[in-house]
């Protein structure tokens, strides 16, 4: 072969190789890529779909990167003013989330009657909290929330002005005092909260769209008019152990679409994204109250990684 032919086979080999890379980049996508649902939006079969940075718990496949654990995503940044904070029942936290151009967002477009949506929880999955800062003209976050000594992980959840999708990112602050880890409790199927038992039917399979429905009772009697909270009868908050991968989820049904019944049954759908033990937080309101359930869970087999 002279050397003009074999030049040129060297240049096809490059092109040819340079289409393939790029073929598998497009089917595999970025690290950490965005998928096209948007959390707080219901998909067209009426199940609930996740927003793309939390993994998808709506239908998405499990490869997907969950949310809550970058302190940094799509040029979002989430900037807590003090990360070392003390321990006590009501503690100040002051956070902002920076803009693509590094200046605070002052504008968001609501997700379920809120602007922002911030959960706090101890890295042992411990303390739980979900509450509602209020937003300062400067773009600053401030809310009380209750501290205990230890490591815990803020979650900020939102959607930037004009964004399109929500965004969930994390950060860690430190408490000082005696720190005391509490063991995660054993998976169970029911979980009792002033004077509610709530109920958990259903099991998480890795990579697969799983049907779980929380359903209250009180005094032995299942309770049929749960109160919308955040515009709907239920909030579930699902987060791995060991890494709190993030994955926040939504009911099937809204209270004003004339089919979704208020109670005793709350049905969500969730795709988590590996083996391992979650846990669940859910949010209910009746009485005018709105309470926390626990539940630890053990998703197993399927095909998660």
């Amino acid at each position: 072969m002279n050397a003009p032919t074999k030049i040129g086979v060297f240049a096809l080999g490059l092109v040819a190789a340079f289409g393939a890379a790029v073929g598998i980049g497009s089917a595999v996508g970025p690290i950490g890529a965005a998928g096209a649902a948007s959390e707080h939006d219901a998909a067209p079969d009426g199940h609930s779909d996740t927003d793309a940075s939390s993994g998808d718990v709506g239908g998405q496949g499990a490869d997907s990167f969950p949310g809550g654990l970058m302190v940094s995503e799509q040029g979002y940044t989430l900037a807590v003013s003090q990360d070392d904070l003390p321990a006590g029942e009501a503690v100040s936290v002051g956070f902002r989330v920076l803009g693509p151009d590094g200046e605070p967002i002052t504008e968001y477009d609501e997700t379920h009657d809120k602007d922002l949506h911030l959960i706090v929880v101890r890295r042992d999955l411990s303390g739980f909290q979900h509450v509602h800062p209020e937003l300062s003209d400067d773009g600053t976050w401030n809310t009380d929330v209750a501290l205990t000594a230890g490591e815990w992980r803020m979650f900020a959840d939102f959607a930037p002005a004009g964004h399109g999708d929500a965004i969930i990112l994390g950060a860690d602050v430190s408490v000082a005092g005696g720190y005391q880890p509490q063991t995660l409790p054993p998976a169970a199927a029911t979980d009792d909260v002033d004077g509610y038992v709530v109920t958990l039917d259903g099991e998480l399979i890795p990579g697969r769209e799983s049907e779980l429905t929380l359903s209250v009772s009180r005094d032995g009697q299942p309770v049929t008019d749960l109160q919308p909270y955040l515009a709907a009868y239920g909030h579930l908050v699902v987060l791995r152990d060991g890494d709190l991968a993030y994955l926040h989820v939504h009911p099937a049904g809204q209270p004003d679409d004339g089919v979704t019944e208020p109670g005793p049954g709350i049905t969500f759908y969730a795709t988590v994204p590996s083996v391992g033990e979650y846990r669940l937080f859910l949010d209910f309101q009746h009485d005018g109250v709105v309470r926390t359930a626990e539940f630890t869970a053990l998703a197993e087999g399927g095909h998660g990684g």
